[in-house]
């Protein structure tokens, strides 16, 4: 059983438990009205940047005790579809165990998925999701998947595959994509952008959001992931997208020269 240690506390969050909670709680406030929802979009950068996003989805939500956590490769590292079946995760608040039984499920869905602990390593995308999660709901459980694809075959794949695993588990799972939006334009052309592939998201249209960042050259570092999950959620009977909340870089520094967007979405 192995445990995937940190590799961001202290750069992209606290690295004290005390200052992580902390933290987190009070992009958590207000509490809203929780709801279910299939999946949800949530970004993925430093907390001080994109925390008032991560935050806003995460409370408007209710946190089931598995989930499925999709997130883009950064680093270049390790197969095109990753997962981890079994372990845990390490942050400041506590371990967080890998849902192996889940991940067997999902494995045995999609073959290309490969067990790949070196994709998860160092890639910080997924790991600043755990925290926010946590906060909500101490026992968790989830199936960490890395993607480095950009098929959109592979990923309706992988979307169907995610579906299937769902419906067979006899209860709630939750599907996460993790994604920032657009990186270093001048805050006008990146909400421009960012709101083109969020009118994609909010219309439950995977296919829309590939070729929209494709042709307006988007780029929306986690839209694999974001792809593969609204497939998921739409065969699991989700007919609506909602952003919760948008912002970016630039609401934070006052530079809006050149920023990055942050864009929480739900899926129900």
């Amino acid at each position: 059983m192995k445990t995937r240690t940190p590799a961001v506390a202290g750069r992209f969050y606290p690295g004290s438990r005390h200052s992580l909670a902390a933290e987190v709680a009070r992009y958590l406030e207000p509490q809203q009205a929780r709801r279910q929802v299939k999946g949800l979009v949530a970004p993925h950068a430093g907390y001080m940047y994109s925390g008032p996003v991560a935050g806003a989805v995460y409370a408007s939500v209710e946190i089931p005790a598995r989930l499925i956590i999709l997130c883009p490769n950064h680093t270049g590292n390790g197969t095109p579809l990753a997962v981890m079946s079994g372990g845990a995760w390490q942050t400041p608040l506590g371990e967080v165990p890998v849902d192996e039984a889940l991940a067997g499920v999902l494995g045995k869905a999609l073959p290309q998925l490969q067990e790949d602990e070196s994709a998860h390593r160092y890639e910080h995308s997924l790991e600043v999701q755990l925290p926010f999660i946590q906060a909500c709901r101490a026992d968790i459980r989830f199936v960490p998947v890395c993607v480095r694809s950009s098929r959109l075959e592979t990923l309706l794949r992988l979307g169907e595959a995610l579906a299937a695993a769902v419906a067979g588990a006899g209860e709630p799972v939750l599907l996460v994509a993790s994604s920032d939006m657009s990186h270093y334009e001048p805050a006008g052309e990146a909400r421009r952008k960012d709101h083109l592939a969020i009118r994609y998201m909010e219309a439950m249209d995977p296919e829309g959001l590939a070729q929209v960042v494709e042709e307006e050259s988007i780029s929306m570092c986690g839209w694999a992931p974001a792809v593969a999950v609204i497939e998921a959620c739409r065969r699991l009977g989700a007919r609506k997208g909602e952003l919760v909340r948008y912002a970016t870089s630039g609401d934070v520094t006052g530079d809006h020269g050149s920023v990055v967007g942050y864009a929480g979405l739900v899926f129900f």
